[in-house]
């Protein structure tokens, strides 16, 4: 018996019986659940059409190619063959030898002992394993198929494969099964009225909470560097950071973060806070808080982010320190914001507004989307149009949805297990946190963004881009620019990044930083970690670029100091007195972080949430 005595004890056997019963009910109202949730949009429609598309060409494929179909299921079969015959070897008291299949070096589905130790889980994971490298295999060689199919082929098949590991199962997965007997089944009572919160708390799909969403709180623990609110409109919250040195340097700093997260990013903790950081090197730094639009924000466009954005906060910063230009650092969409605005500055004769200007992380040539083009296939935009028509937004948690399959196994299998199987709390980890404190995205600004950029990529056109009545041109920029990608990102891609560097007739510097899209950006000096490249030539491929450059130890963020001074674009030698809050002819709002920030989804969509 699960006891391990030959008889269940009366007062066991009822123990799990209610486990049984409470689990039963539980199971029960998540069927209903999800009943009330199973009308598609039209975006998931078109995702599902997708899918099957994606599949049927990779069946035309393979059916054009029997001799791939017959060396994959003759290798197949050669390796369940042997298999079995080590599974008989350990059958008999034999030793096993080196396994068959191990897992990908950084996959931590399968770091308990178990796999190793025990014959009857080694054997299924290396059965899995086995079948999850034929399938890989199997796509990566597939013939006669577009590159963006072969991509979204491949990404649906991750997918599934992903989904089908027997960690994501209780009868296989050997933690959750020593977890289901010590507590006579409670973690997956527990998990299931997890599972009921999340899927409540979500919009589409499933948002599994990754963090103990009461240990943090914006403003009190997040996002606390000291400062003000000086200026606001119907979508921007300017915010000035209180000086931490006697001088600072006479050009301010504007920051342009992204508004599909929030900006806290920038500023988590003391210890990694880059708004923090730039304050202690004297620079005067403002950011721009973004609003959490909804539906009554639908219409905002994407020239009313560049004017109420950057070019509005522009005449802020002046009117605060009455210094008529700044630096930008900006940071994602933030920095394809901010080369579009300097592109419009710049056909508008005001380009000597910015002194300079530093993109983190930023696509302005969209050549090379990532699996993110998974999700921009012209069916699946579509669908995407039409729920930004008719709903006026995309839910950010959609949005996080989607980014967190980007990272199937990290972001979302690792939590479905812990918090539904192991019925375990999440963790508190700020970082997790904001990734889940989303915004929504307006349709006005979103489905333009995503056609004319993502899919299209036409800012990398003469003309392709017009702002209000403006046709810009990135290669007319003459601002210099400092380009920070990262090696790892998935999101931005670096070969990409690098594209856009290209762009400008100005002075460019290119770095690449190592790690992905956030802590490659987010790191700090003294933890001296990733590392990162440079190389004073840009020639005309990336390729080349990473052959001619030199690595360096630590942070970019010394790097990107030395080049603001070494060029002038902040002086040392004629530094001013640092500007205190309310100095300027703004009024002090109120503190910062402000009110902006601390708007959530929920709180924008007037609906109520049950975990906090």
């Amino acid at each position: 018996m699960l006891s391990g005595d030959p008889k269940m004890s009366q007062d066991a056997a009822q123990e799990w019986s209610d486990q049984l019963s409470a689990f039963g009910e539980q199971y029960q109202a998540l069927m209903e659940d999800m009943l009330g949730r199973m009308i598609p949009s039209e975006a998931a429609d078109a995702v599902l059409e997708d899918i099957r598309n994606s599949f049927q060409a990779g069946a035309e494929s393979l059916m054009n190619n029997p001799t791939l179909l017959w060396e994959t299921q003759t290798k197949l079969l050669q390796d369940q063959l042997a298999l079995w015959q080590q599974s008989m070897q350990v059958a008999n008291g034999e030793s096993a030898g080196v396994s068959l299949a191990q897992p990908p070096k950084g996959d931590r589905r399968f770091k308990d002992e178990a796999w190793t130790t025990e014959p009857a889980y080694n054997a299924i994971m290396q059965q899995y394993l086995l079948f999850s490298e034929t399938v890989e295999r199997l796509v990566g060689r597939l013939e006669g198929m577009t590159p963006g199919d072969k991509r979204n082929l491949s990404f649906y098949v991750r997918q599934m494969v992903n989904a089908m590991s027997p960690t994501n199962f209780v009868s296989t997965n050997p933690e959750v099964m020593r977890k289901t007997l010590e507590t006579r089944g409670q973690n997956l009572v527990d998990g299931l009225a997890r599972l009921r919160e999340d899927l409540a708390n979500s919009a589409e799909g499933l948002n599994v909470t990754m963090t103990d969403r009461k240990a943090f709180e914006v403003g009190r623990n997040i996002a606390i560097s000291p400062g003000a609110v000086v200026m606001e409109n119907e979508l921007i919250q300017l915010i000035q950071y209180t000086p931490s040195t006697e001088k600072v340097f006479k050009t301010p700093l504007l920051i342009i973060p992204p508004w599909i997260n929030k900006y806290y990013v920038l500023d988590l903790r003391p210890e990694n806070s880059m708004v923090k950081w730039l304050v202690d090197q004297g620079h005067t730094v403002f950011l721009i808080s973004w609003r959490n639009p909804g539906p009554a924000q639908s219409d905002l466009t994407w020239a009313d982010y560049m004017q109420f954005g950057p070019i509005a906060a522009l005449e802020g910063i002046e009117q605060a320190t009455g210094e008529k230009s700044a630096n930008f650092l900006s940071y994602c969409i933030g920095g394809t914001l901010a080369a579009s605005t300097l592109a419009y500055l710049t056909s508008t004769r005001r380009g000597r507004k910015v002194k300079s200007v530093t993109y983190m992380a930023t696509l302005q040539d969209f050549r090379d989307p990532g699996e993110i083009g998974v999700f921009l296939s012209e069916p699946v935009l579509q669908g995407i149009e039409s729920k930004l028509e008719r709903d006026g937004y995309l839910d950010g948690r959609v949005m996080a949805y989607s980014f967190n399959l980007l990272r199937e196994n990290d972001l979302f299998w690792s939590f479905y297990v812990s918090n539904y199987l192991k019925g375990e709390e999440p963790a508190a980890f700020d970082l997790l946190y904001w990734n889940t404190d989303g915004t929504n995205l307006p349709a006005g600004t979103h489905g333009w963004y995503l056609r004319h950029l993502y899919q299209e990529n036409r800012l990398v056109e003469p003309g392709g881009v017009e702002l209000d009545g403006v046709k810009i041109d990135l290669r007319k920029v003459s601002t210099p620019s400092y380009f920070v990608a990262t090696r790892e990102d998935h999101i931005a891609k670096w070969n990409s990044s690098y594209y856009g560097a290209l762009l400008p007739k100005g002075p460019v510097t290119f770095v690449l930083g190592g790690s992905g899209h956030i802590a490659g950006i987010v790191n700090p000096p003294h933890k001296n970690k990733y590392g990162y490249w440079t190389n004073d030539e840009l020639p005309e491929s990336h390729e080349a670029w990473m052959a001619g450059a030199e690595a360096h130890e630590g942070s970019w963020w010394p790097h990107w100091q030395e080049w603001m001074i070494g060029n002038g674009y902040v002086d040392a030698d004629k530094m001013v007195d640092a500007r205190q809050l309310g100095d300027g002819e703004l009024p002090l709002l109120e503190p910062a972080p402000g009110r902006y920030v601390k708007q959530s989804i929920p709180d924008v969509l007037g609906e109520s949430t049950q975990n906090g």
